[in-house]
């Protein structure tokens, strides 16, 4: 963004500098040119007024040294000719007037009309400066006075005018190049605050004083008011993260120590408690079990720590090694499908903990006699998907988009074991390390999850 500021500043300086710097070229070297015409043009009347009396005596001595004197003097050709276009004085020996430019000045000033501006002499036009006056008075033009000036002085002056002005224009330009820079960055460093913050927000390491408080007042304001709001969702989420994580820690002890009584109460119990016992005992059980879900879910709240390098395959043929024994025995099938090891990128523990959450959910609501399959295959697309995937019931379409939620049960499962926090744990996981959790129906029934993440470079 900064090189795209700083090239946005250096267009505008140029535009303004040549907005400034052609017009101001081409007034240089039309004031150049008028100056000139009008120096000329004096000389010329002059000649003029000088030629009528020496053309109508026929005595051109006096002119012709008038002429000649100069030319000598600026190095300007100096002619007058009579009404028959003959040479009467020159300034020089050899003068040739069968230009067709000096014949068509020549017959205007015959006719009687005055020289008039020919306009701006450019630089690169060679073209002399012709200027034809009438010699005559009373409407009698008995002659023409000329002089033709070399354009090379005024070429070479607005070439200087311009290089002048080029050079200041590109000084100025380079001083701008160099001023851009830290203007750039200082107009940039509140949006560059705020870049780091919200990424040191998103991984949980915000602090305040990243907040430099420079910049422009405008997005000075901005980026207060951000460190304000960040500091409180901040301070929000870690006393949730605190509250839950302490709620669930302070609850164990009671609940152990209850556990603990009920068993010791255990050989005092008859055959008519015996259910009321079981019960008990079941719902403690169940308490407690909901402490610890209520103490992993606060944790995959946390931001993931530092993404290493894991084999996911490796690590889901270790999962499904540790559940075999519990799909064994609750009368499912669980299988491993995978080709070649799968470099992906992940958290310590992260694909681990989610693989745990979704084959617990797997064994516990597929039902008896169904298939669980897990797949790891690396994806063209720069991704390592792992699928796991069952042939039980399943979920409805509306069931699947809440499953994710803190604490759902499907309408079938309200009085199951756990917690109702499993997918929901196992999405913060993955997500919270970069990655993504889908679920989809399965074919023909069943539940399919899957885990999106990362390959490691």
């Amino acid at each position: 963004m900064r090189r795209r500021l700083i090239w946005t500043y250096l267009t505008f300086l140029l535009i303004v500098l040549m907005g400034l710097s052609v017009p101001l070229g081409l007034v240089l070297a039309a004031r150049d040119a008028q100056t000139m015409f009008m120096d000329r043009l004096g000389d010329t009347i002059r000649f003029a007024a000088l030629a009528e009396p020496a053309l109508l005596t026929n005595r051109m001595s006096a002119l012709d040294a008038e002429l000649r004197h100069y030319d000598s003097l600026f190095g300007i050709t100096a002619v007058v000719v009579d009404r028959n276009r003959r040479i009467a004085a020159s300034s020089r020996e050899a003068v040739s007037l069968e230009t067709v430019e000096i014949q068509e000045r020549i017959s205007r000033a015959l006719s009687g009309q005055a020289s008039q501006f020919p306009g701006v002499s450019w630089p690169w036009d060679p073209a002399p400066l012709i200027i034809a006056e009438p010699v005559g008075s009373g409407g009698e033009i008995v002659g023409v006075a000329l002089t033709i000036s070399p354009s090379g002085e005024l070429q070479a002056g607005t070439w200087r005018n311009w290089f002048l002005l080029g050079s200041l224009s590109l000084l100025t330009l380079l001083l701008g190049a160099l001023a851009t820079g830290p203007v750039a960055r200082w107009t940039l460093k509140p949006v560059h605050d705020l870049d780091e913050a919200a990424h040191a927000l998103a991984v949980g390491t915000f602090l305040p004083d990243q907040i430099t408080g420079s910049g422009p007042p405008e997005l000075r304001r901005l980026t207060e008011s951000f460190a304000t709001m960040a500091s409180r969702v901040t301070a929000l989420l870690q006393r949730q993260r605190t509250f839950a994580s302490y709620a669930s820690h302070q609850l164990r002890t009671p609940l152990a120590t209850l556990r603990l009584s009920i068993e010791n109460l255990s050989p005092a119990v008859d055959k008519s408690g015996a259910g009321d016992y079981a019960l008990i005992a079941s719902e403690i059980e169940r308490m407690a079990g909901m402490c610890d879900a209520l103490l992993t879910y606060a944790l995959a709240e946390v931001p993931a720590g530092p993404q290493t390098v894991i084999d996911a395959a490796e690590v889901a043929a270790d999962r499904v090694t540790f559940w075999s024994g519990p799909a064994e025995r609750a009368g499912l099938r669980i299988a491993l499908h995978t080709n070649a090891p799968a470099k992906a990128m992940a958290a310590a523990n992260v694909l681990d903990q989610a693989l745990d959450a979704l084959l617990s959910n797997a064994i516990k609501f597929a039902g008896a006699g169904a298939d669980v399959l897990v797949t790891v295959s690396p994806h063209p697309d720069g991704l390592v998907e792992v699928h796991v995937s069952d042939t039980g019931p399943g979920l409805s379409t509306t069931d699947i988009a809440r499953a994710p939620e803190a604490f759902w049960r499907g309408p079938a499962d309200q009085n199951a074991d756990g917690s109702g926090l499993g997918i929901t744990i196992a999405e913060s996981l993955i997500t919270a390390s970069g990655g993504e959790l889908l679920l989809r129906q399965a074919v023909p029934h069943g539940l399919h999850a899957i885990i999106l993440l990362r390959s490691a470079p």
